[in-house]
């Protein structure tokens, strides 16, 4: 996991272990709304090459004003909710692509994959697909030969065909491997916070799984993406061999040695990356709260903070640009 999506420098996207191919990208999300964005955030601090594809209508862009989004007690307006959120999938590491998927394909052979076909730009190939719209769904046409994931259903004097949205499991999990739905297209409904925490819930399932191809088992599959401080470090977790004496105790017998010591140190390396030191952490809390205040309008901003504060600070900038202070 990088250290500071700040500072990620990106990765290749993986190769499949099982038939060698190579990936334009490891995860294929098809919508930037509420959720897509939270499931790329997931997908790409894990260290997932993530590319969001977003140049549809947005169902959120009808609401006027976002009032029961946590963490804005007086609301937001929708505008700069889709620009922070963009913005920090962008931060997390995802290549945003505004451009609109016109058809998603099977690979052939061992280790699948898929295709992406947008309307405009060049396809991209992508081990994993997270189907995040909230209307339409008919670019998955084809994916399931039985045709499963459309049901048809009466609609005034005709039938009419929808995405089903019973096809997914409560984590995004389709019959098709690799393939995941994420939002209200999976059923979860259209608040944005609660399309949000089902993006990421269905990023973290994408996760998990991936994990457990590599050969992680129960509790050990499950990765937080969690910042811990420093200080609360116990000494005895610091040693990678603690953690091979855990895994040794609780591995499946179907694990030898050699793995499960690889496995053991890199998920201690894992573990050991997310302390941080009061400094970096009052770094990346000074550069968040930045970005939120970038975002905002500057009259407002000056409107919000004490007058005197203003005159202390403009004295303070009026002194650092006399001569004597140079």
């Amino acid at each position: 996991m990088p250290a500071d999506a700040n500072e990620r420098d990106g990765s290749d996207a993986e190769s499949d272990a099982a038939g060698g191919r190579k990936f334009d990208a490891d995860v294929a999300i098809v919508g930037g709304g509420p959720a897509g964005c939270s499931a790329g955030v997931f997908t790409a601090r894990d260290g997932l090459e993530t590319v969001v594809f977003d140049r549809g209508p947005s169902s959120l862009r009808r609401c006027v004003s976002l009032e029961n989004y946590l963490g804005f007690p007086r609301g937001i307006d929708v505008e700069t909710f889709l620009e922070l959120a963009r913005d920090h999938a962008d931060q997390a590491g995802c290549r945003l692509r505004d451009d609109f998927v016109e058809s998603v394909t099977a690979l052939d052979g061992a280790g699948s994959g898929f295709r992406v076909e947008p309307q405009e730009g060049e396809p991209i190939t992508a081990r994993f697909v997270i189907a995040a719209t909230k209307y339409d769904g008919e670019y998955l046409r084809g994916l399931d030969t039985d045709d499963a994931l459309f049901v048809t259903e009466e609609s005034g004097d005709e039938p009419v065909e929808r995405f089903d949205r019973d096809y997914p499991d409560a984590e995004g999990r389709t019959p098709v491997d690799g393939l995941y739905v994420a939002g209200p297209l999976a059923g979860c409904g259209d608040q944005a916070i609660v399309a949000a925490g089902h993006g990421a819930t269905v990023a973290r399932a994408l996760l998990r799984d991936r994990r457990r191809d590599e050969g992680y088992w129960g509790r050990f599959a499950s990765r937080y993406d969690w910042r811990r401080d420093a200080a609360d470090r116990r000494d005895e977790w610091a040693d990678p061999e603690r953690w091979v004496e855990r895994f040794e105790a609780d591995a499946p017998a179907d694990r030898d040695a050699t793995e499960i010591r690889r496995l053991a140190e890199a998920y201690a390396a894992e573990r050991d990356a997310d302390y941080l030191d009061p400094e970096t952490a009052a770094r990346r809390a000074d550069a968040g709260t930045r970005r939120l205040a970038a975002a905002l309008d500057d009259e407002l901003l000056l409107d919000a903070i004490d007058d005197d504060a203003i005159r202390e600070r403009a004295a303070a900038l009026e002194r650092s640009d006399s001569p004597g202070d140079r």
